[in-house]
């Protein structure tokens, strides 16, 4: 009896998929040199839609599957597998890591994107405990590999899971529900909202009011999923033709005029 298949590493594209290409591709010249490498970032947290705590990685690699798939052939992507452990101040945030490792971790995974020869990077985020700290990531990481580093979020793509900032909670939702094939728990009725932590009055409360039922939701949610991709993928072809950074990325010291 055949062994039964492993399960895979994570939501994927094989023809963009980073861990499925052999070494010798990068050392021969094989991959192509100008591709934008997009370096997942997603946390895993119990965000009050009823759905398990890896709801960020469901929607962030589905979207970005779906983009790596509908791209036209001029538009060349390496998509690294994700990182998950990364800032997460919420009580219901599972496997968060300080500041200063997560930090350490997207450098090392950058510089290793850097020494590979590759000089374009997106930083695509799921997390919006995670905004700022790519942004500092972004900052640190250009000074230090020369690299031309963008910002994604899926708040930006009308994805946003933020507790009080976020109007479209349901319909991410609905998009997980979809994705999982799975309707959402309901509620515990007379649980008590976590305990306030973190910063100002974000803590996740569990999302009110009936889910929509499967049928429902998986229809919605196709139509969800495809106005997502279709915006990451106009994103995409922006920083594409974007021009790359002048002297490689080298920081020149600051010349002055010289006064008589």
């Amino acid at each position: 009896m055949n062994a039964p298949a492993p399960p895979p590493l994570c939501i994927a594209d094989d023809a963009t998929f980073w861990a499925w290409r052999r070494w010798p591709e990068f050392v021969q010249g094989k991959t192509p040199p100008r591709a934008m490498v997009v370096v997942p970032i997603v946390g895993m947290a119990d965000w009050g839609l009823g759905h398990p705590l890896d709801v960020e990685e469901t929607v962030l690699l589905h979207v970005l599957r779906a983009v790596s798939v509908a791209r036209e052939p001029g538009l060349p992507l390496l998509v690294v597998p994700p990182l998950r452990f990364v800032l997460g101040p919420d009580p219901g945030c599972a496997f968060p890591v300080d500041p200063p490792v997560a930090h350490e971790l997207v450098g090392e995974v950058l510089g290793s994107i850097a020494a590979s020869g590759f000089r374009r990077v997106v930083l695509f985020n799921a997390s919006p405990w995670n905004e700022e700290f790519i942004a500092v990531a972004a900052r640190d990481n250009r000074i230090a590999h020369r690299l031309q580093i963008f910002r994604i979020s899926l708040s930006g793509l009308g994805l946003d899971l933020h507790p009080t900032r976020s109007q479209v909670r349901r319909k991410v939702q609905t998009l997980v529900t979809a994705l999982t094939g799975k309707e959402p728990e309901p509620p515990r009725d007379g649980s008590a909202p976590p305990v306030r932590q973190g910063w100002g009055d974000e803590s996740v409360t569990p999302l009110a009011g009936p889910a929509l039922p499967l049928a429902q939701a998986q229809a919605e949610g196709a139509v969800i999923l495809a106005e997502a991709a279709a915006h990451l993928l106009t994103l995409l072809d922006e920083i594409y033709l974007r021009p790359p950074l002048a002297h490689d990325g080298a920081i020149l010291p600051a010349q002055f005029p010289l006064r008589d």
